[in-house]
Protein backbone atom coordinates (compact mmCIF):
# COMPACT_ATOMS: atom_id res chain seq x y z
CA UNK A 1 0.00 0.00 0.00
CA UNK A 2 1.35 3.25 -0.42
CA UNK A 3 -0.09 6.72 0.76
CA UNK A 4 0.54 9.90 -0.67
CA UNK A 5 1.81 12.62 2.22
CA UNK A 6 1.21 16.21 1.71
CA UNK A 7 1.79 19.87 3.03
CA UNK A 8 4.18 22.64 2.87
CA UNK A 9 7.88 23.23 2.33
CA UNK A 10 7.99 25.96 4.64
CA UNK A 11 5.54 24.23 7.93
CA UNK A 12 5.90 25.26 11.30
CA UNK A 13 7.63 22.75 14.21
CA UNK A 14 3.93 21.22 15.44
CA UNK A 15 3.13 20.08 11.81
CA UNK A 16 6.55 18.91 10.71
CA UNK A 17 6.06 17.09 14.37
CA UNK A 18 2.85 15.55 13.22
CA UNK A 19 3.88 14.92 9.22
CA UNK A 20 7.39 12.94 11.36
CA UNK A 21 4.53 11.16 13.46
CA UNK A 22 2.37 10.43 10.12
CA UNK A 23 5.42 8.96 8.74
CA UNK A 24 7.15 6.92 11.84
CA UNK A 25 3.49 5.52 12.14
CA UNK A 26 2.59 4.40 8.08
CA UNK A 27 6.29 3.01 8.18
CA UNK A 28 5.16 0.67 11.46
CA UNK A 29 2.39 -0.75 9.61
CA UNK A 30 4.50 -0.91 6.08
CA UNK A 31 2.91 1.52 4.46
CA UNK A 32 5.43 3.00 1.71
CA UNK A 33 5.08 7.03 2.06
CA UNK A 34 5.12 9.13 -0.97
CA UNK A 35 5.78 12.87 -1.16
CA UNK A 36 6.55 15.62 -3.18
CA UNK A 37 10.52 14.84 -2.04
CA UNK A 38 11.56 18.05 -0.50
CA UNK A 39 11.16 19.47 2.21
CA UNK A 40 9.30 20.91 5.10
CA UNK A 41 6.18 18.36 5.72
CA UNK A 42 7.60 16.17 2.81
CA UNK A 43 11.02 15.57 5.04
CA UNK A 44 9.82 15.01 8.45
CA UNK A 45 7.10 12.52 6.99
CA UNK A 46 10.28 10.39 5.17
CA UNK A 47 12.34 10.79 8.11
CA UNK A 48 9.57 9.55 10.18
CA UNK A 49 8.93 6.40 7.75
CA UNK A 50 12.38 5.47 7.26
CA UNK A 51 12.95 5.53 10.97
CA UNK A 52 10.20 3.01 11.68
CA UNK A 53 12.12 1.15 8.58
CA UNK A 54 9.49 2.10 6.07
CA UNK A 55 9.97 3.16 2.25
CA UNK A 56 9.96 6.64 0.59
CA UNK A 57 9.12 7.60 -2.90
CA UNK A 58 9.52 11.13 -3.69
CA UNK A 59 8.09 12.83 -7.02
CA UNK A 60 10.39 15.79 -7.59
CA UNK A 61 9.80 18.67 -10.21
CA UNK A 62 12.90 18.94 -11.88
CA UNK A 63 14.92 16.56 -14.17
CA UNK A 64 17.50 15.34 -11.95
CA UNK A 65 18.61 15.87 -8.26
CA UNK A 66 20.89 18.88 -8.97
CA UNK A 67 17.96 20.57 -10.36
CA UNK A 68 15.64 19.13 -7.56
CA UNK A 69 17.50 17.22 -4.59
CA UNK A 70 15.50 14.91 -2.54
CA UNK A 71 15.18 15.13 1.26
CA UNK A 72 18.03 12.93 2.47
CA UNK A 73 15.25 10.29 3.57
CA UNK A 74 13.99 9.92 -0.23
CA UNK A 75 14.58 6.09 -0.92
CA UNK A 76 12.72 6.22 -4.35
CA UNK A 77 13.37 9.70 -6.10
CA UNK A 78 11.58 10.31 -9.51
CA UNK A 79 12.50 12.98 -11.26
CA UNK A 80 9.72 14.73 -13.71
CA UNK A 81 10.80 17.75 -15.18
CA UNK A 82 7.20 18.94 -14.96
CA UNK A 83 7.68 21.56 -12.32
CA UNK A 84 4.22 21.63 -10.22
CA UNK A 85 2.14 19.50 -12.88
CA UNK A 86 3.97 16.65 -10.27
CA UNK A 87 1.25 17.42 -7.69
CA UNK A 88 -1.23 15.51 -10.02
CA UNK A 89 1.18 12.50 -9.83
CA UNK A 90 1.75 12.78 -5.80
CA UNK A 91 -1.94 12.60 -5.49
CA UNK A 92 -2.35 9.96 -7.48
CA UNK A 93 0.30 7.51 -6.22
CA UNK A 94 -1.17 7.01 -3.02
CA UNK A 95 -4.11 4.50 -2.28
CA UNK A 96 -5.15 7.35 -0.22
CA UNK A 97 -3.68 10.95 0.94
CA UNK A 98 -2.80 12.61 4.43
CA UNK A 99 -2.74 16.50 4.05
CA UNK A 100 -0.46 18.35 6.70
CA UNK A 101 -1.00 21.80 7.15
CA UNK A 102 0.10 22.98 3.70
CA UNK A 103 0.25 26.43 1.06
CA UNK A 104 -0.70 26.53 -2.24
CA UNK A 105 0.80 23.67 -4.01
CA UNK A 106 -1.16 22.01 -0.95
CA UNK A 107 -4.21 23.23 -2.00
CA UNK A 108 -3.23 21.90 -5.44
CA UNK A 109 -2.63 18.35 -4.35
CA UNK A 110 -6.10 18.01 -2.30
CA UNK A 111 -7.55 19.67 -5.25
CA UNK A 112 -6.31 16.67 -7.55
CA UNK A 113 -7.29 14.41 -4.88
CA UNK A 114 -10.86 15.13 -4.80
CA UNK A 115 -10.94 15.02 -8.99
CA UNK A 116 -9.97 12.15 -9.13
CA UNK A 117 -11.88 10.45 -6.13
CA UNK A 118 -8.50 9.61 -4.06
CA UNK A 119 -9.62 9.00 0.06
CA UNK A 120 -8.07 12.26 1.22
CA UNK A 121 -7.83 12.64 4.84
CA UNK A 122 -6.94 16.32 6.57
CA UNK A 123 -4.66 16.93 9.49
CA UNK A 124 -4.38 20.89 10.40
CA UNK A 125 -5.03 21.67 6.60
CA UNK A 126 -7.09 23.42 4.16
CA UNK A 127 -10.54 23.93 4.83
CA UNK A 128 -13.51 24.87 2.47
CA UNK A 129 -17.04 25.75 1.69
CA UNK A 130 -17.73 26.45 -1.92
CA UNK A 131 -21.82 26.01 -3.14
CA UNK A 132 -21.82 23.02 -5.19
CA UNK A 133 -19.12 21.33 -3.44
CA UNK A 134 -19.00 19.19 -0.46
CA UNK A 135 -16.32 20.45 1.96
CA UNK A 136 -16.36 16.85 4.06
CA UNK A 137 -14.78 15.14 1.67
CA UNK A 138 -11.57 16.13 3.10
CA UNK A 139 -12.14 13.68 6.46
CA UNK A 140 -10.37 14.95 9.28
CA UNK A 141 -8.56 13.73 11.69
CA UNK A 142 -7.28 14.96 15.39
CA UNK A 143 -3.87 13.55 15.94
CA UNK A 144 -1.65 12.02 13.53
CA UNK A 145 -2.11 8.23 14.41
CA UNK A 146 -5.96 8.89 13.83
CA UNK A 147 -4.98 10.24 10.20
CA UNK A 148 -3.07 6.82 9.61
CA UNK A 149 -5.94 4.76 10.66
CA UNK A 150 -8.44 6.83 8.91
CA UNK A 151 -6.55 6.91 5.38
CA UNK A 152 -5.91 2.82 5.52
CA UNK A 153 -9.10 2.05 6.37
CA UNK A 154 -10.32 4.21 3.67
CA UNK A 155 -7.48 2.85 1.17
CA UNK A 156 -8.44 -0.63 1.49
CA UNK A 157 -12.08 0.11 0.75
CA UNK A 158 -11.07 1.73 -2.37
CA UNK A 159 -9.00 -1.19 -3.45
CA UNK A 160 -10.92 -3.94 -2.45
CA UNK A 161 -14.01 -1.74 -4.57
CA UNK A 162 -11.38 -1.76 -7.35
CA UNK A 163 -10.79 -5.20 -7.23
CA UNK A 164 -14.30 -6.39 -8.09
Amino acid sequence: MIISVIGGEDAQAEALSLAETVGRELGKRGVTVCCGGGGGVMEAACRGARSAGGHTIGILPGHNAAESPPNPWVEFPVFTGIGYARNSAVALTGDAVIAVDGAYGTLNEIAFALIHGVPLVGLDTWDFAYHGHDGNRIVRADSAEEAVEKAIEMAERRRSRAAT
